[in-house]
């Protein structure tokens, strides 16, 4: 799957804060992500953040 850094995912489940939608801060092995609603940072292994993703929006364009 094809993320760049400063895309913004829209996951599956919702963070506690209620927001959906988290920014790509870092891209490898591991994600670093941040919350959109309360900015809350979390690195994530990346098969779980693919696995999770239901849509990818770069420079305001839904990809999938």
């Amino acid at each position: 799957m094809n993320i760049q850094v400063n895309d913004v995912l829209k996951l599956k489940k919702t963070h506690p804060c209620g927001s959906q939608l988290w920014t790509v801060l870092r891209v490898g092995m591991d994600f670093k992500i941040q919350c959109q609603g309360c900015g809350h940072q979390v690195m994530l292994p990346r098969s779980k953040v693919e696995k999770n993703i239901r849509q990818v929006i770069r420079n305001g364009t839904v990809l999938s």
